[in-house]
């Protein structure tokens, strides 16, 4: 059997290459069987070991359903500065205003979004897409049958949300994000009484599969 030192070390190994948060029976696979019951203890273990240690510059998480090894959010300026971020790729306000409204309404359509914010969203909502951080999730059985979208995985990843339980009450997340919605929580949207054809609403991220994940609809799909 694998010593329990060596166990740690390579779950610390893993989760430090990997891009993306790694689902805790993926990280636990890479061990033997007979090791397994040591790794859940490991694992456990160095999550416990990052947590307790809050100077640190890295911190390991659990996070979009899984863990990850990820550098500290307050350190972010200075990470910018020494690899000359120049932040062409930040989101708009508008984006984050509209991804704000996908994250507490979802699901919901382009029209929906639209009477909400009182402009056209369609532009935004591929921004929002093609980052990855919302998703289609079917149509909606209204006149035209119009896409539904949802949040993603990565949208989890990115705010340090294991789930989607797990969002700050819309008051503060609006202060995060230097906004002012106006949207009411738990409100019904824009003919909401009509029977939607996407799957359920869950806080399973594992729900949607990234990379297959359907390219933003045209203006004529709307």
């Amino acid at each position: 059997m694998t010593d329990r030192t060596e166990i740690e070390a390579a779950i610390e190994a893993v989760l430090f290459v990997a891009s993306e948060p790694l689902p805790r029976a993926k990280v636990l696979e890479i061990f033997n069987q007979r090791d397994r019951a040591k790794a859940e203890e490991a694992l456990d273990a160095v999550l416990a070991r990052y947590a307790a240690a809050p100077d640190r510059g890295i911190v390991a998480e659990r996070v979009a359903g899984g863990v990850r090894i990820a550098t500290r959010p307050e350190f972010n300026d200075y990470l910018r500065k020494m690899f000359e971020v120049t932040g062409r790729n930040k989101l708009s306000m508008a984006a984050l205003e509209t991804l704000a409204i996908v994250a507490y309404r979802q699901p919901i359509t382009a029209p929906e979004v639209q009477d909400l914010r009182g402009v056209n969203s369609k532009g935004v909502l591929s921004t929002l897409l093609e980052n990855r951080l919302i998703r289609l999730a079917g149509r909606k059985e209204v006149v035209g049958k119009p896409f539904m979208y949802r949040t993603t995985r990565d949208f989890l990843s990115h705010f340090a949300l294991d789930s989607l339980k797990e969002l700050p009450p819309l008051e503060e997340f609006e202060e995060m994000l230097g906004l002012e919605l106006g949207v009411e929580v738990g409100a019904p949207t824009p003919s909401s009484d009509a029977q939607s054809s996407g799957s359920e609403d869950t806080d399973d991220p594992e729900g949607s599969e990234l990379a297959k994940e359907p390219a933003a609809p045209t203006a004529e799909e709307e």
